[in-house]
């Protein structure tokens, strides 16, 4: 038996209420089953440093709404969540809440610093799964992994031996990108860039044996200090001659040579550079071909290093400053050009990044870069749209080996120890007791830490219990579907596409769905510096989670950014409220009743058209889910909803309902519950939580919606004959209301419809909606009419006619109209008069110009049509 629904819908008390329930009886827990076929998405972990924002928001939506789907389609359907350590982000904050305290990280100590992270990630990592689960994440929370568990650290620390083992990791001084700021080395993917203004500063190096100088341009002059060489291409003719001889560095003293080098432009600048092999990832490599001495200039923070000379000490700007001064005293600055020129900064706090030589652990990535790419090139792992696999390829085809370690203390440590007797590195899952080599126990762990993306590279199997042959990942590996944004395609995916092959043997998952970026309503990127961000909690407590879900899928498109509105928000609560509405409607007509869930045996007309066009949206919705293009799904679901099943099929089955024929009644409560049961299941993915609350209230069989079977499209509910039928009907009925719009009749005044066609069935089939929704007072139906003083409506199957006494008070409408049209003869008057005057022709803007153009076009249209009906109604 059915139960009523309160007189408004509040999503509060629904929601808290509905996900406690469906968390009760374990619905989002995936139960391994031989007899079903698994579907996986593992979540993009987010960082415990987090808080729910508009991007998470769409990210969990999107997969939410697949993993739903999956659900009800009869997959084993597991969304694995958890959270990330997020090493850099974490470290920060807590240095910082520390320096709240006058604490620094160096005082406490290591051991120290890491009880108060853990501290850190007891209060604060758990925020952020809440605030998942009130925007309804149905995400299988008993299997939820944090990066830094002990199963994924167990993880991390095995695939590090192996890939050492195999001599894809190794130890040694490289050239890499180092944040002053954050004190740590970063990975390539890691440094954004931007276009600022720069300067070149133009500089004179000096031969030994004062025969002259060099010419030369550098957009770092502090970075001189290190200069081991300057460059010329080997088949520059301007200085073949002066290969091989030996300048003086300025400011320094130092003698460095002149050497040839392809990797020398021509044709850029004087085609003379200055070669810093500490200071630039090419000139490190210029520096390896021609055996240069490495001379690091700078500290960690940025300043100059004793190897600086008087500079030693100074900011890097302040050095900057004061070596271009002496240069231009001593007479080396020849000139300064300014330029806009890239400049990469660390993507977590924005500052400038300095190339600089350090010793560090990297990832050889050529080796496990080749099967990746073929893992998409053959189709193996997709991506939706598959433009993005352009980005894809161009970073694996151009990848540089991956620095991995970081000078953090939060995270992964390295598991890397040195013999401080015999200086034996040892690489071992666990710590070693002795040095295998000379037996040393003076042993010391390396005190780096792994890159974040190095441990959430194994995410898709480290959390399915790899290393161990666990029977979840037998079952649940590969996965099916990565839902990520755009911006993390080199950071993440193509990460986890390598490790899955080289640990795995196979890709991680057979697809990757790309989403936009969630932009404010003009179209800009929201941030704290725009102060445009809007913070998804807000919206949920103020509108519920479905409408913020409901307006996160609409209009979304694979991999485009979407605009997001208070405005949109609105017409998604209207919306929720629209079929709330709609569901008490039919309950208040169930009460006293016994109502099947299955369709009666005698359809109606407009019974046949909406089964059939429900049908048509089973198998369209599913199909667009299948093809991943969840917006057009839930668009279709908005407009059968709204438009066919409420404005239309609700008001005509009033008719029967009010009847007193209890049979016909009967069918319509019987279709009426059919359809709105049905259609809540196809709706339920994208609005969990209204739709279970409705489908609870109506009749129904099984525990709850989100257990239910998908609906399936169904030969048996095909009436194409009935469907098209009723589309006439409809096209009718609308052209009537339409025009009676026009002329402001009000639908208490009834009128005679005469109906004119060569299809008389199916238009008497029609007769009762005619009378309901056209407010017609009786209609006749015959081949053709001859009337007087009748207001015509033509469609493409029948001619209607209405005498227009019965619509209008002629001599009132006459008056109206008479008024009407001196009004706008008066306004065209004073267009035409501007239009003709030089001087506003001349003076005014053109699109005001144009703006008066087409107002007099209109003006002269409405006049027209005024006049049209003046004669008519004469």
């Amino acid at each position: 038996m059915s139960r009523q629904l309160n007189k408004t819908y509040e999503p509060q008390e629904v929601e808290d209420r509905t996900y406690r329930f469906w968390l009760e009886k374990k619905y989002f827990h995936a139960v391994r089953d031989p007899k079903k076929k698994p579907y996986t998405i593992v979540i993009p972990p987010p960082n415990i440093t987090g808080k729910l924002h508009m991007g998470h928001a769409l990210d969990e939506t999107l997969q939410d709404i697949l993993i739903r789907w999956r659900r009800m389609q009869g997959y084993c359907a597991l969304w694995l969540p958890g959270t990330d350590h997020a090493s850099i982000a974490t470290e920060a904050k807590i240095v910082e809440a520390m320096r709240k305290e006058g604490l620094t990280k160096e005082q406490i100590g290591r051991e120290a610093f890491l009880e108060r992270a853990w501290a850190w990630k007891e209060q604060y990592g758990g925020r952020i799964v809440e605030q998942l689960k009130k925007l309804g994440s149905s995400c299988d929370w008993d299997r939820e992994r944090f990066t830094l568990d002990e199963g994924c650290s167990k993880a991390v620390r095995e695939v590090f031996v192996r890939l050492y083992e195999k001599g894809l990791i190794y130890r040694g001084e490289r050239i890499i990108n180092w944040c002053p700021h954050c004190k740590t080395s970063i990975s390539d993917a890691e440094v954004e860039f931007e276009e600022r203004d720069g300067f070149f500063w133009h500089l004179r190096y000096p031969f030994k044996d004062g025969s002259g100088y060099l010419e030369l341009a550098t957009t770092r002059p502090e970075t001189m200090l290190g200069d081991t060489a300057v460059a010329v291409h080997p088949e520059d003719e301007r200085y073949k001659h002066l290969v091989g001889k030996t300048l003086i560095l300025p400011l320094v003293g130092r003698e460095i040579p002149v050497i040839a080098d392809e990797y020398v432009e021509r044709d850029f600048g004087t085609g003379v550079v200055k070669i810093t092999p500490a200071h630039d990832p090419n000139d490190f490599e210029v520096g390896l071909r021609h055996n240069l001495e490495v001379i690091n200039v700078m500290n960690e923070d940025g300043s100059i290093n004793e190897n600086g000379g008087k500079y030693a000490g100074l900011p890097g700007l302040e050095a900057r400053k004061r070596i271009v001064d002496d240069l231009k005293e001593q007479g080396y600055l020849v000139r300064v050009e300014p330029i806009k020129h890239n400049v990469g900064s660390c993507y977590r706090c924005g500052t400038i990044v300095e190339p600089r030589v350090s010793k560090q652990w990297f990832v050889k990535m050529k080796p496990l870069a080749e099967p990746a790419i073929e893992a998409v090139r053959s189709g193996k792992t997709r991506f939706i749209p598959d433009r993005y696999a352009k980005i894809y390829y161009h970073w694996m085809e151009n990848i540089r080996d991956w620095c991995i370690s970081r000078q953090l203390w939060w995270g992964h440590r390295i598991p890397a120890w040195y013999c401080q007797d015999c200086g034996e590195t040892i690489v071992a899952r666990e710590a070693p007791h002795a040095c295998p080599k000379c037996g040393s126990t003076h042993l010391e762990q390396d005190p780096d830490t792994l890159d974040t993306w190095f441990s959430s590279a194994l995410w898709p199997f480290s959390t399915l219990g790899w290393p161990d042959k666990t029977p979840d990942l037998e079952y649940f590996y590969p996965t099916d579907t990565l839902v990520t944004g755009y911006d993390i395609i080199f950071f993440w995916v193509a990460r986890m596409i390598f490790s899955g092959m080289e640990h795995m043997g196979e890709t991680p998952f057979h697809t990757v769905l790309i989403h936009g970026l969630v932009r404010d309503e003009k179209g800009r990127k929201m941030s704290k510096s725009l102060g445009n961000g809007i913070d998804p909690l807000e919206i949920i407590d103020k509108y519920g989670a479905d409408a913020l879900r409901f307006t996160l899928a609409t209009g979304n498109s694979p991999g485009n950014d979407m605009r997001f509105s208070q405005d949109k928000v609105e017409a998604s609560r209207n919306f929720a409220n629209k079929i709330w509405n709609a569901a008490r409607f039919i309950l208040m007509n169930l009460e006293g009743h016994d109502i099947p869930c299955t369709l009666p045996e005698e359809l109606s007309l407009e019974d046949k058209w909406i089964v059939d066009s429900f049908n048509c949206l089973t198998k369209e919705v599913t199909d667009n889910l299948e093809h991943f293009e969840l917006g057009i799904a839930v668009q279709k679901l908005y407009d059968f909803l709204w438009d066919e099943f409420c404005d239309w099929y609700i008001e005509i089955s009033k008719i029967r309902l009010n009847s007193g024929d209890e049979k016909a009644a009967q069918n319509a409560r019987q279709v009426l519950v059919w359809c709105m049961s049905s259609t809540m299941q196809l709706l339920h993915p994208f609005m969990p939580f209204i739709t279970e609350e409705i489908w609870q209230a109506l009749p129904h069989s099984g525990e709850s919606i989100m257990i239910s079977k998908w609906p399936e499209y169904d030969e048996n509910h095909c009436f194409p004959k009935a469907a098209e039928e009723m589309r006439k009907i409809m096209e009718a009925v609308r052209a009537v209301r339409n025009r009676r719009a026009e002329m402001n009749v009000p639908p208490s005044r009834r009128a005679r419809l005469y109906i004119a066609t060569a299809m008389p069935e199916t238009f008497r089939a029609g007769i009762p909606i005619f009378e309901r929704l056209a407010w017609a007072s009786s209609v006749e139906i015959g081949p053709s009419f001859t009337l007087d003083g009748a207001v015509t409506i033509v469609t493409p199957d029948a001619k209607l006619f209405i005498p227009t006494d019965e619509l209008v008070d002629k001599k009132a409408e006459l008056a109206r109209l008479t008024k009407e049209l001196e009004s706008a003869k008066k306004q065209f008057a004073t267009a035409e008069a501007k239009l003709k005057n030089e001087k506003f022709l001349a003076k005014a803007p053109a699109n005001v110009v144009e703006g008066v153009r087409q107002n007099a076009a209109k003006l002269k249209e409405h006049i027209a049509l005024i006049e049209s009906s003046i004669k008519e109604m004469q």
